[in-house]
């Protein structure tokens, strides 16, 4: 289990890699975007897939499936491995063994541009060291896992590529810094997340102007939960952003009114759910681009929870997350099933997503969306809190 984490961790990290190399280059930026013909994700009406989408994903199989052997093919994403290029020819991208014929391959759907190409070989071939993560030790079969992949999560933020979006609250509502590489591992059988790694490729700009990155892990299996927050966070310069001190943790018996709770939504919340919030969250309400980034600002304790009560948001964006706020004695709870049932034995028995089930009268990537909504929490206290809260409207 412990190689398997620092497998993940670098997979993520050389995914990072690769994202910032994307960006780093504004005209070979421009190559790597394609409008998505069909199956769009309903929340955009023009979504995106990049090279670095399809390729991080591909990266991600190569080196996981290489270090574990059958893994690879119960990796799942987003992403298909083709991709158009200029002149129509449909590429399906792939990590060969040796960078050139990498290179080569790419170099087709970047219309030739071998210089482009070769940049981004080196990235995705570049060998990431992860000092020793000190996660204990616990025996999962590598044939019981399955593993979502969200390679590049909040494209479009990716795509148009802010770089001085101010925070509030030191969240951000938009830019890169709401860019996130999600992986989560999780049980084939019971559908339960037990693994799980957010990397943020662009948390902040040094003083040469480029962005640095940080990631974080997290591993709730058995009796071991475990996971970077305990100590130290891993990170390039983590020294100078100290993990927050988390928000104050509601007090259901104050009643909805009176609640503490504070809150990240999405700007496509619907807007009685965004009033409501607005009206009864004493501890605030912040926006956020990106499931992933939500997600994150509740694990480092910038709010309490992340709730989202529409269907778009899929396995890959919520996997390893919810793997990581699992080891930190919290979830991700499948919000409308919660609403529906009311178990006498309490916020410990409310139902969880779980990974490894598809929609069946869904076609597509329908066939994996977080149908019911969801809410991202720390403290089971905060959950309750929600669900007070949520059943005096119309979801």
């Amino acid at each position: 289990m412990s190689e398997l984490m620092v497998a993940l961790v670098q997979a993520s990290e050389k995914a990072a890699n690769i994202a910032r190399s994307c960006r780093q280059d504004e005209t070979l930026f421009s190559l790597l975007i394609e409008e998505k013909k069909s199956d769009k994700n309903k929340k955009f009406s023009a979504d995106f897939k990049t090279l670095a989408d399809v390729l991080v994903q591909e990266v991600i199989k190569h080196d996981i499936g290489k270090r574990f052997p059958g893994l690879e093919n119960n990796i799942f994403g987003e992403e298909t491995n083709e991709f158009m290029n200029g002149l129509g020819e449909r590429i399906q991208v792939m990590l060969c063994e040796r960078d050139a014929d990498t290179a080569r391959l790419l170099s087709k759907v970047l219309d030739g541009n071998m210089q482009a190409a070769e940049a981004l070989a080196s990235a995705a071939h570049q060998d990431v060291i992860i000092p020793d993560l000190h996660t204990g030790s616990v025996h999962i079969p590598i044939h019981n896992l399955g593993v979502w992949v969200d390679p590049i999560d909040s494209t479009l933020q990716y795509i148009k590529g802010i770089s001085n979006s101010v925070p509030e609250g030191s969240i951000y509502s938009r830019g890169l810094q709401c860019v996130t590489v999600l992986i989560g591992a999780y049980d084939l059988q019971t559908g339960e997340p037990l693994m799980g790694v957010i990397n943020q490729p662009f948390a902040e700009m040094d003083d040469s102007k480029r962005w640095q990155g940080r990631f974080f892990w997290g591993i709730s299996a058995g009796p071991l939960s475990v996971n970077s927050l305990s100590s130290t966070p891993l990170s390039r310069g983590d020294s100078t952003h100290p993990l927050p001190t988390p928000n104050p943790v509601a007090d259901p018996s104050l009643g909805v009114r009176g609640s503490k709770l504070s809150t990240v939504l999405s700007t496509r919340e619907v807007k009685r759910v965004k009033a409501l919030f607005q009206d009864c969250c004493e501890g605030g309400v912040y926006y956020a681009s990106g499931a992933g980034y939500k997600a994150l600002c509740v694990i480092l304790g910038l709010v309490d929870v992340y709730v989202f009560t529409e269907d778009s948001t899929y396995k890959w964006d919520s996997c390893g997350p919810h793997a990581l706020l699992r080891s930190m004695g919290g979830g991700m709870a499948d919000l409308k099933e919660c609403l529906r049932h009311s178990p006498a034995g309490g916020a410990e028995e409310r139902p969880e997503l779980q990974y490894n089930t598809p929609i069946a009268e869904a076609s597509g990537t329908e066939k994996w969306a977080n149908r019911d909504g969801l809410v991202a929490y720390r403290s089971k206290a905060d959950l309750e809190a929600v669900l007070q809260l949520l059943t005096t409207v119309e979801l």
